[in-house]
């Protein structure tokens, strides 16, 4: 029990920390508040749900760093429940007489739970201090060719960690110190074992005022540090315990992992499309800068970073936070954010060696997007400034022009010429089940007309009725819209629904052997009003092998390992149905030890494949093809066009040592 003094001090502690705490949330709010759109708080009972679920999983962390996780898990849900712990110890202290569940079985187990997971909390602080402070986890720097703000690389988030790990420290381990020294002062309790251990091994012959004063010193330590802290908490990494939670639960709904939304390009008042400065991104972006934990898992996995290119999503998240920390009372007040982002944030080399390939995204515990920001940082420097990789020039000339980015005048129906069967167009066949959609690469890349030819073969054999749209089919857009040309893809997306609609595809189904014409038709176009239900070729070889439609030999294949796809896998969830079509086609799978929604890119995403790859130590898809052939297999599978023409150019670098197929080539060839 405090003594009055005490009472009074504790309160005037609480009513300056509360205003502080008040201003210090009011500025992060403020700042918030700024950026383009609005927080989602629409549902508001589904959007808490998944608040807490992200809080109490922690963001699914045990995916991957399995020893950090379950010490995460261990400080995550200790200071959770400790809220609860603190709101009692601070009841005892201040109430006279007040005895929390004391003597009854619900008591017991809540004393036994404080009493544990304080344990666990200490213990796993001092893990986290050993492993950054003395045992220097290499996953925890960033290379010197990555953007990072000054005080970042110069010891910040260090200094920053160890402020917040002191802070746990002082706050469980006094806790267990103020229970230790008042069981010393009365009598063992079996339901708080440390602390009494350390009553009875340290504490037992202390004098009756030591134990009291020892209780006193305690309690201010464990419950005071907290009330100091609460105002910090926005200028540190650790907010991510509240705002990974919220980041969760107000972002954007989305029909894919990582999802770009379109812009309004009919509204004459928007004055810049894409994201030049902070406030010119989301709201939700600006969350992301205050969720972020600094854990660096979304660099760990990103193929830029890996092959040494000068991107570091996790950079991207620090950089705006250490910026927002600097002009903290600026920003709140209504100051501009001037700082163009590409001098701060990212450098230029990183903008455009971002594959889009979502790792970060999915990875990140938090819920953070950096590949969005890099995304609207690229709308800006097409839309607004015009600055892009020459190489794009093609591209978008080729699709703006002739339909398609390799600027192709040929037939795109040439594909189809080899078959001895007829491939029927929609007014050749107006009652088609399937719309087969070839692609431009199924149209005018060699390898990638081979496996459409599987397709249309597989599906003729099948009985399945289909059709194609011929010359009418376009360029989806999907390589504008990752090179930041938005307004491109927007033009052609609406060209592409108003044909799709005329040939009555929005009643029918779409099949295609492109994960990004899978994606961007699929996922994409319900937002300008286009909604087909779109299915990948490895989902319907499954779903026609399935239902006995097609008959397998089952002539056991050499050994055959699987990449999949990034828009295919992770983006979309697409995991089991090219390994079922396989290993029913008769292959034994071997997997890479980077596979189904942890699969490493090929390097052709993100607009890569019509540009040269940025300056590195290595080439994204020498990296992929090397861990395939470790795996021992014969074949590599692929289920990408675009994947398929990475992995043919690293098997051609490296002599040659493996066959690379498409999922439906090699069905094919099981086909009886």
């Amino acid at each position: 029990m405090l003594s009055p003094t005490e009472k009074v001090l504790f309160a005037f502690l609480v009513l300056v920390c509360t205003v502080a705490t008040i201003n210090t949330f009011g500025q992060m709010a403020k700042i918030i508040g700024r950026g383009q759109g609005k927080l989602k708080l629409d549902e508001l009972p589904r959007r808490a749900m998944t608040g807490l679920a992200a809080l109490f999983s922690q963001g699914r962390i045990i995916r991957h760093r399995k020893l950090s996780s379950i010490f995460h898990y261990a400080v995550a849900w200790g200071f959770i429940f400790y809220q609860l712990v603190n709101a009692v110890e601070v009841a005892e202290g201040l109430i006279t007489g007040f005895e929390f569940l004391h003597n009854n079985i619900v008591g017991d187990i809540f004393r036994l739970v404080a009493d544990i997971l304080g344990a666990f909390v200490f213990i796993a602080v001092l893990y986290f201090i050993l492993r950054r402070f003395a045992w220097g986890d290499t996953a925890l720097v960033t290379r010197e060719n990555v953007t990072l703000h000054p005080k970042a690389r110069e010891g910040g988030i260090s200094k920053d960690s160890l402020i917040v790990a002191l802070f746990i420290l002082v706050h469980s381990g006094f806790r267990i110190m103020a229970v230790a020294f008042l069981i010393a002062q009365h009598s063992p309790d079996p339901f708080q074992p440390v602390s009494n251990f350390v009553a009875q091994t340290f504490l037992a012959n202390g004098s009756a005022f030591a134990l009291d004063f020892g209780w006193h010193l305690s309690w201010w330590f464990a419950i005071g540090s907290l009330v100091l802290f609460l105002p910090y908490f926005p200028y540190t990494k650790h907010a991510h315990l509240f705002m990974g939670p919220v980041n969760f639960m107000t972002r954007p709904d989305r029909t894919y992992l990582a999802q770009m939304h379109t812009l309004d390009f009919e509204d004459e008042e928007i004055e810049q499309f894409g994201a030049a400065s902070l406030f010119d991104l989301e709201q939700t972006q600006i969350v992301d800068a205050f969720a972020c934990i600094m854990c660096n898992r979304c660099q760990e996995v990103c193929p830029a970073y890996n092959t040494g290119k000068e991107l570091s999503p996790a950079a991207i998240e620090i950089n705006k936070r250490y910026h927002i920390r600097e002009n903290m009372d600026a920003f709140a007040n209504g100051g501009e954010a001037t700082m163009p982002l590409l001098d701060f944030a990212i450098s230029e080399s990183a903008v455009w060696a971002c594959t889009a390939c979502g790792h970060c995204v999915d990875v990140c515990p938090v819920g953070n997007t950096p590949m969005l920001d890099i995304m609207d940082i690229r709308r800006d420097q097409v839309l607004m400034a015009s600055a892009f990789p020459n190489e794009l020039k093609g591209a978008f000339v080729g699709m703006e022009r002739m339909g398609n980015p390799w600027q192709s005048t040929e037939d795109r129906m040439e594909w189809a010429k080899p078959l001895n069967f007829d491939v029927p167009t929609v007014e050749e066949n107006p009652d088609f089940e399937y719309l087969l959609w070839v692609g431009c690469a199924g149209a005018f890349n060699p390898d990638a007309q081979e496996v459409v030819r599987a397709v249309a073969t597989i599906m003729h054999h099948a009985g399945v009725s289909f059709a194609v749209l011929g010359d009418a089919e376009t360029c989806t857009g999907d390589s504008a819209r990752r090179a930041g040309n938005e307004y491109l893809y927007y033009e052609m997306a609406l060209g592409n629904i108003e044909t799709l609609n005329a040939a009555g595809v929005d009643k029918k189904r779409v099949v295609t052997s492109c994960p990004h014409c899978f994606t961007t038709i699929g996922k994409e176009y319900g937002e300008l009003g286009g909604h087909y239900d779109v299915f990948h070729h490895t989902q319907l070889i499954s779903d026609l092998v399935g239902r006995g439609k097609l008959r397998l030999n089952g002539t056991k294949l050499e050994s055959v390992t699987f990449h999949d796809p990034c828009y295919l896998g992770r983006h979309n969830g697409v995991l089991t149905e090219p390994r079922d079509a396989l290993a029913k086609a008769g292959a034994t799978l071997l997997e890479m030890d980077r596979s189904g929604s942890d699969s490493f890119c090929c390097g052709a995403g993100g607009a890569q494949y019509w540009k040269e790859e940025e300056h590195g130590s290595e080439a994204v898809n020498l990296n992929r093809f090397a861990e395939a052939q470790s795996t021992g297999a014969t074949t590599l599978a692929v289920g990408c066009p675009f994947c398929a023409t990475m992995m043919i150019d690293a098997n051609r670098e490296k002599g040659e040592p493996m066959q690379v197929k498409d999922v439906a080539q090699v069905v094919l060839e099981a086909m009886d």
